[in-house]
């Protein structure tokens, strides 16, 4: 199908050019004009770009793109990187914040069904976007079976805090590193907040407000969007996408 064609349809469906973000969301690299085989990942880097040579992709999908807030040089490793990726004629599309706060394939609302909270509604201000979900359990949980069904899903390696209530009913969630977004906990009385990234900065701040933590990795958290995505993609246009597994174990 044609590349042109794709990116229209996830920029409109992912809402790329109406929210406001560092990270240059949308097509930021253009390679050939069909696309054939489509790859997705979280990380920009060589390996991946390697590994989906390999794929033999024409296209492939991140959540974290090379271009954040403009390029300023193309040399050395950004130059390594972009000439890769023409050479071998691989487009690269981006979605950041766009992929963190969709509603039907972003990080988040995955989170949200993992943990089979009901009554998602948008949660955590990030430069004034609600970037992640909030959600209630019917039947109140504990946070070590919360941490066990993460632990086996994602799957990754959990960290978590006891610093609230051991039965828990409400739940923030933003994936990534998140932590800028705690505060919004302690406005909103919720008995447990999930991000990825571990805070050094919010430790204190929770057990001192009485909210339980659950750190379960940026990379964790943050696979889960473009996954969707690609399976969405595959649904519509019965196209082949593969995704590139490549964890940093943070």
């Amino acid at each position: 199908m044609e590349l042109n064609e794709l990116v229209s349809y996830m920029d409109d469906y992912l809402r790329v050019n109406e929210i406001d973000d560092v990270s240059a969301n949308g097509l930021q690299i253009e390679g050939k004009k069909e696309v054939k085989k489509i790859c997705l990942g979280v990380d920009s880097s060589l390996e991946i770009f390697k590994e989906a040579s390999k794929r033999k992709a024409d296209l492939l999908i991140v959540h974290h793109g090379l271009i954040w807030g403009g390029l300023k040089c193309i040399r050395g490793l950004v130059k390594e990187r972009i000439s890769y990726l023409l050479e071998n004629g691989i487009s690269l599309y981006a979605a950041h914040l766009p992929l963190d706060m969709h509603p039907e394939v972003g990080n988040n609302i995955e989170l949200i069904k993992i943990l089979n909270l009901s009554d998602p509604e948008p949660f955590g201000a990030y430069h004034g976007l609600k970037i992640g979900f909030k959600g209630r359990y019917e039947k109140l949980k504990n946070i070590k079976d919360i941490s066990k069904t993460l632990e086996k899903t994602l799957p990754a390696r959990i960290e978590s805090f006891n610093f609230g209530p051991d039965k828990i009913r409400s739940v923030g969630i933003v994936s990534g590193g998140g932590g800028s977004a705690f505060e919004d906990c302690i406005k909103e009385n919720l008995d447990l907040f999930i991000t990825g990234e571990p805070s050094h900065t919010i430790y204190h701040i929770a057990k001192e407000a009485g909210i339980n933590l659950i750190f379960a990795g940026h990379y964790a958290t943050e696979k889960l969007g473009v996954k969707a995505l690609g399976n969405k993609v595959e649904e519509k246009y019965r196209i082949k996408t593969d995704f590139i597994d490549i964890p940093t174990g943070l």
